[in-house]
């Protein structure tokens, strides 16, 4: 675990009883409903550059879905109506717990703090569904109408949106041994990390209800590796923007998992891709669990209604994603067992992925308390058993869209006994402190404190104004825990700007 990681979640917005909406300006309103006084705009674009990749080079352009150009021609003609800049557009909120909200066209998103600790990430993405939620109910009652939020990762109508699970991890890695450790891990992580869902998707808008599989994204990827993430999509991203010392580290942009609401599931999903990239900067990922034929991969092993999810290496080797993840695991078993500083996570990952695998080899329905995929169908099977119902009947596809729901007093998922790995008041507390010891704190807490002296904001710098001069704090060296603290240490003890700057000596 030791490194730092973090989860962004784009969130699917409707208004009760609305057929049509207009998602991105509804998307707007709600960030905007985060705080009651006049927004100000201070996150710097500038340090953000999508067409930057890993192997070497900036692609010209980026791939958009068919849909995009009828969206853009409405965009235009709604933010010249409205005067709105991209700021505006945008409404980027930067929270006191060292969060980014935002709207992502439209989506409503929220990207947890930098963590360090697995089960601190788990309460800060848990804290994001809580802060949208209050979100919709301000706006609701704005607008009249209710707004309600889903944590999923598609429209079901052929548009999907995304959960990117992001960790720093060191630059000398080759990307080709990056691309050739980790890409077979993300298509089978499925079995456990999956979310569910009725009915088969492409990005022509085929859907197909009736059809139960693992993973709400799988069928929404048609490359091994590229630097686009709205269409063509890939299993590995190779967006290069490491956030930190671009000399020392590079962050794995990961956008091949779903949106968990199960707590378990998130832990399980980020704590075992976290050990799986210690093997990969160890050299110790064999080419041997390369599969063939990733793209189809990735998608027969969602559908595969038998549970037995067979695979092919590129070897030719046959053999049980469940057995694929067991090489994983038994790697991590091996040589990742000694790492003092963060040993009970170490030994809860280990000791929960090799009980997750056995339970989905015997009987997957056992593990209903736990994974998101199972439960659902469990929900889903015994709705249509009792309402003598098919499974292409739409009230099933409903009732899945009701899973994802965020209000806790109407979400499904919240309905059912599942298990946690914290508590509420460890979810609250995340709401409004910064995880300690990254730098996710010095932006948190700078902003709790000095934020009408902030001029700019991004991940990896603070500029503040002093006297009418700029003064940027570069954050890229605080990837370090060590150089957090020291940073951290000078921030609490500034009464001031003034006196952080002198101590910082910038």
């Amino acid at each position: 675990m030791e490194r730092l990681f973090g989860i962004e979640t784009e969130y699917g917005i409707t208004l009760e009883n609305e057929a049509n909406i207009d998602a991105v300006k509804q998307s707007i309103e709600l960030i905007k409903s985060y705080r009651q006084e006049d927004f100000r705009p201070v996150w710097d674009y500038s340090g953000e550059d999508p067409f930057r990749d890993e192997r070497g080079f900036r692609a010209d352009s980026l791939s958009n879905h068919p849909d995009e150009k009828e969206e853009e021609k409405r965009d235009r003609e709604r933010n010249a109506k409205n005067r709105l800049s991209h700021a505006e557009i945008k409404s980027d909120h930067i929270l006191v717990n060292g969060a980014r909200l935002y709207n992502d066209h439209a989506h409503p998103e929220y990207s947890t703090p930098e963590c360090s600790s697995l089960f601190q990430l788990v309460a800060h993405d848990k804290a994001g569904e809580r802060i949208l939620q209050r979100c919709a109910e301000t706006r609701s009652e704005r607008l009249g109408k209710r707004v309600l939020l889903y944590k999923n990762n598609t429209d079901l109508h052929g548009h999907s949106y995304g959960c990117h699970d992001n960790y720093l991890m060191a630059r000398a890695v080759p990307f080709e041994k990056l691309k050739q450790g980790i890409m077979p891990f993300f298509i089978t992580r499925q079995i456990f990390a999956g979310s569910g869902k009725i009915g088969i998707e492409t990005e022509a808008g085929l859907a197909t209800p009736g059809h139960y599989q693992l993973s709400q994204r799988s069928d929404f990827f048609h490359v091994e590796a590229s630097v686009d993430t709205m269409h063509n999509r890939p299993i590995v991203n190779t967006r290069d923007e490491p956030h930190a010392d671009p000399a020392k580290y590079r962050r794995l942009h990961g956008i091949a998992g779903d949106a968990n609401m199960s707590e378990y599931a998130t832990a399980l999903k980020v704590g075992t891709t976290a050990l799986v990239i210690a093997l990969i900067e160890q050299g110790k990922i064999p080419e041997s669990l390369t599969l063939a034929n990733p793209i189809d991969t990735i998608k027969t092993v969602s559908h595969d209604q038998t549970y037995r999810w067979m695979v092919m290496t590129a070897d030719g080797k046959t053999m049980s994603a469940i057995d694929h993840q067991r090489e994983y695991l038994a790697l991590a078993q091996k040589y990742l067992g000694e790492t003092e500083s963060v040993r009970f996570e170490i030994d809860w990952v280990l000791a929960e992925w090799e009980d997750t695998l056995n339970g989905l080899e015997n009987d997957p329905m056992a593990l209903i308390d736990r994974l998101d995929w199972v439960a659902k169908k469990w929900l889903l099977q015994t709705f249509a058993e009792e309402e003598d119902i098919d499974w292409d009947d739409a009230w099933l596809q409903s009732l899945d869209l009701e899973y994802h729901n965020i209000d806790s007093d109407e979400g499904l998922y919240y309905g059912l006994p599942m298990r946690r790995v914290v508590t509420d008041e460890q979810i609250e507390a995340a709401l409004h402190n910064p995880p300690s010891g990254t730098r996710a704190y010095f932006r948190g807490r700078a902003v709790d404190r000095f934020g009408p002296s902030i001029k700019a904001i991004q991940w990896d710098s603070i500029t503040f104004t002093l006297n009418g001069r700029t003064h940027e704090i570069n954050l890229n060296a605080l990837a370090d825990a060590e150089v957090a603290d020291q940073y951290n240490k000078a921030l609490d003890e500034s009464p001031d700007v003034g006196t952080l700057i002198k101590k910082l000596r910038l």
